[in-house]
């Protein structure tokens, strides 16, 4: 008896045994099932994010094609108008080349536009996504037929007027005209604007390149031009920009098939490109002269690189990216921040000096465009790495200690200093350039002379 009862404890507890283990088993099943399940929904969420955050932006001809096609239907459709459009749309004068690429929004593609090569350019793919002009959206409200040819010239120039004030923080002056902002379509002062054109119109100023290119394209020779629009894309002048791998920065083998014209001798010859550099050396010096006075208020440059600047056919240095460049009262406000050292101060290139009993960032810039251009571009160019044997050579030494000093030029704010070393690297460059020309007619001549004598 009590051997059965034993037995029959022993496979009671077995059973139980085993039911604990298979829910043990059951347990860890479902949990593994779990993680599987957790891990697989954490790798689809992280693809969905690389794709939307990556790849959203990434540059096909076929959605690019896409985009122009959707700016044509809003033309055909009376949404949006512009010199470009007519072209772009009906009469096939624009031809699209390639997509060059898309960044946080923005589209930018290659094209030619009556055989002439061109970037068309947007902040944004649609132009729905641009914030309606709140004076039409008034007389919608208002109500009326004919509301939008109430709008007089007058009307339109201060509302433009006023977003160019917001977005770039500069007075603009009383010269200042629609036609110039927008293209040759709108040169009739006393005539009204279609919906289209105004909404074409501020779409364009809501694209702080822009305006900036615009505002400036007429004053100085040193940014891209801006050569139509149709709708919000915008085409500026094809250049190729810099590379700071290029020992020359700029390709300047490619212009060496063109003649340059030389101003210092009257006439036109064949430029090596290491005759170049000290030329397109010269332009930006001008370019700097420019930005400093020769607007209402000073220019800052806060990304100077290689890439930010192309260079024309004769040898002119053109700024092709502003998206970092601010007049002064703009880059006083940008400045001027909470800081607790001088590195809290710095704003890319763009530097001031904190002040710690106030914990304040000064609003002055410290350094100036000449010493950033020095210290990124002409030390590089001047270095005896690159000149080679001509390193040694007096000219170029104090053309090298000139670029140093002006790196570590003391006083960036100071307008007289930098006029002083400016001059000094102009009269160097000068020099540099006659004496280069000089050796190549003696050599020219030895050359002339030899032929002669062996024809003789």
């Amino acid at each position: 008896m009590r051997r059965s009862l034993r037995r029959a404890l022993r496979s009671a507890r077995g059973g139980c045994v085993f039911r604990w283990l298979g829910v043990k088993v059951c347990r860890r099943s479902a949990l593994l099932v779990v993680l599987v399940w957790l891990v697989s929904w954490l790798f689809l969420n992280s693809l969905v994010f690389v794709h939307r955050n990556m790849f959203s932006d990434f540059c096909t001809d076929d959605k690019s094609k896409q985009i122009l096609q959707r700016v044509c239907n809003d033309y055909h459709q009376g949404v949006l108008t512009g010199d470009l459009c007519e072209d772009l749309c009906v009469a096939g004068q624009v031809e699209y080349k390639r997509c060059l690429y898309y960044e946080n929004g923005k589209k930018v593609m290659a094209a030619n536009w009556r055989g002439v090569p061109v970037v068309l350019k947007s902040k944004l793919e649609n132009f729905s996504s641009y914030e309606a002009l709140a004076l039409l959206e008034y007389q919608d409200a208002a109500g009326g037929a004919g509301g939008e040819e109430e709008l007089s010239p007058l009307d339109v120039i201060f509302y433009a007027t006023l977003e160019i004030k917001n977005s770039l923080g500069l007075e603009t002056g009383t010269n200042l005209t629609l036609p110039r902002l927008w293209g040759q379509r709108l040169k009739e002062k006393e005539r009204t604007y279609s919906r289209a054109e105004l909404a074409s119109l501020w779409a364009l100023l809501q694209q702080e390149e822009y305006t900036f290119l615009r505002v400036l394209q007429d004053l100085t020779q040193h940014v891209a031009k801006i050569l139509g629009s149709c709708g919000h894309f915008y085409a500026v002048e094809f250049l190729v920009a810099g590379h700071a791998w290029d020992q020359h920065i700029f390709s300047l083998e490619e212009l060496t098939l063109n003649p340059s014209p030389s101003p210092w001798r009257g006439r036109e010859r064949r430029l090596a490109a290491r005759d170049m550099v000290p030329r397109v050396a010269l332009s930006f010096l001008e370019m700097v002269e420019h930005f400093e006075n020769d607007f209402v208020h000073r220019l800052h440059l806060c990304d100077i690189k290689p890439e930010n600047f192309a260079i024309r056919k004769d040898l002119t240095v053109v700024a092709i990216d502003v998206d970092m460049a601010f007049f002064e009262p703009k880059m006083r406000d940008i400045l001027e921040q909470n800081c607790t050292s001088d590195n809290d101060c710095n704003f890319f290139d763009c530097v001031s000096k904190c002040d710690k009993s106030k914990n304040r960032c000064g609003s002055k810039r410290r350094n100036s465009n000449l010493q950033v251009i020095c210290e990124k571009i002409f030390r590089s160019w001047f270095s005896p790495t690159l000149l080679a044997e001509k390193a040694g050579l007096p000219l170029q030494v104090e053309l090298q200690r000139a670029v140093q000093e002006c790196v570590e030029m003391d006083g960036g704010e100071d307008a007289g200093r930098r006029r002083a070393a400016r001059q000094q690297l102009r009269g160097l460059l000068v020099e540099l350039i006659e004496e280069d020309a000089g050796s190549q007619e003696v050599q020219e001549q030895k050359r002339r002379r030899v032929h002669t004598a062996l024809n003789f």
